[in-house]
């Protein structure tokens, strides 16, 4: 998160509260579709499994921003937008389809493929437009529902434990790379060359990284204890994310995730134990 001179107040949860709406409907729609729903992890989560899937997945993410920053710093920003754009086309395109095929399962409406795929298509080229080209305030609206519907995919198919492990290593990695490494270079750079990776409230930046992640875990709590759970992981969210702005305000620059993942997890599990 980044911000300039700004005063934090409540409004500013209100885009992360928007992400996590947006998760959890898409969450629900898993749960109605009634689909078999599998780890798509390397390792298994027994033993060493859960702790090894969260250091893989945290050294590609470093592996990726680090790539990112060293094409920025040659000079070509360019195909780094391009990139950019490539990628979320693809997120959105599978997105798409992804979830039309949930809402087939979900409320038999028996699409023909042909017709998903055609709705693939529009929804690409809308977020291209809207997100890469236009960058207008919809674009802002888009992210957020991006956002939302990346994390409960995440959550749907990484088991608890990998989950945990997988946002309290990123929680540390993100002050890390904030601080001292390629995130914080990068935005120190201007995010105006990473097109949809993250989106502008009144005067401050979120990344589209932090909305994912905390709808991945309040999917992910949804999904192994129930509405009360995910209440709770929402709440500590919120909590976190308003302690994020106020470290903005004085630092003008702070990581997103750790205050939010550290208080949604234990506000999850505090509440999953007493209930």
């Amino acid at each position: 998160m980044t911000g300039g001179k700004f005063k934090a107040t409540p409004i500013y949860i209100l885009p992360i509260s928007v992400s996590l709406v947006v998760s959890i409907l898409c969450t629900l729609l898993v749960v109605e579709s009634k689909i078999p729903v599998e780890s798509t992890l390397i390792l298994p989560e027994t033993g060493y499994g859960p702790l090894l899937n969260g250091v893989i997945f945290v050294l590609a993410m470093g592996l990726v921003a680090s790539l990112i920053y060293l094409l920025l710093k040659f000079g070509v920003h360019r195909f780094v937008r391009v990139l950019m754009g490539l990628a979320i086309s693809v997120l959105a395109f599978t997105l798409m389809i992804f979830y039309s095929e949930l809402l087939n399962l979900a409320f038999s409406l028996r699409l023909p493929i042909l017709v998903i795929l055609v709705l693939g298509i529009l929804a690409t080229a809308f977020v291209i437009f809207q997100v890469v080209l236009r960058r207008g305030k919809l674009s802002k609206i888009t992210i957020l529902i991006f956002g939302g519907a990346t994390g409960s995919l995440l959550g749907a198919y990484i088991p608890l434990m990998s989950a945990v492990f997988i946002l309290l290593l990123l929680a540390v990695y993100d002050v890390i790379a904030v601080f001292k490494g390629p995130v914080g270079k990068i935005a120190e750079k201007g995010l105006e060359n990473l097109p949809g990776a993250s989106f502008s409230f009144k005067d401050i930046h979120i990344g589209l990284g932090d909305v994912t992640f905390y709808s991945m875990l309040a999917s992910r709590v949804f999904l192994s204890y129930g509405w009360i759970s995910y209440m709770g992981a929402a709440f500590g969210v919120l909590v976190g994310s308003y302690l994020s702005f106020k470290m903005v305000e004085k630092k003008g620059m702070f990581p997103g995730l750790p205050f939010p993942i550290i208080l949604g997890l234990l506000a999850s599990f505090t509440v999953s134990v007493f209930t």
